[in-house]
């Protein structure tokens, strides 16, 4: 089974980040969904996941743990070849590396925007998104 990846799917941001691992995984690893999605509600309403509360990227491992902010991001860039040197970082003291994953976070809107309605996959993509 794939893992998944649920994203805010308003985030220019977030966006960037799901265009940038689509072309970095040549394995085919993952999936996406963005958070908005009745996908990621039924996944996370299965996880006692409180959705009102969550703006984080998250993932879910094949082994159906859910991973979040940056124990997500460094976990995903763990898989891709090229940025997997980047998991170094899960050295970091969590506090550290969460303040950090939400100060970007809380700031993403403000930096890189937001979009209307949540991206539209091109045809050829669609298969990598889930719902």
């Amino acid at each position: 089974m794939p893992q998944v990846i649920l994203f805010d799917g308003v985030c220019n941001l977030c966006n960037s980040f799901v265009q940038f691992i689509i072309k970095e995984d040549r394995q085919s690893v993952f999936r996406f969904a963005s958070l908005q999605s009745d996908y990621a509600k039924k996944k996370l309403d299965q996880k006692s996941f409180d959705t009102s509360k969550v703006d984080s990227v998250i993932l879910i491992t094949e082994e159906d743990q859910v991973l979040i902010k940056s124990d997500a991001a460094l976990a995903i860039l763990k898989q891709l070849p090229r940025f997997s040197w980047l998991y170094f970082f899960r050295f970091l003291p969590l506090i550290l590396r969460d303040w950090v994953y939400d100060f970007t976070a809380r700031n993403r809107y403000r930096w890189f925007g937001k979009r209307r309605e949540c991206m539209i996959p091109t045809p050829e993509l669609r298969s990598l998104f889930l719902d």
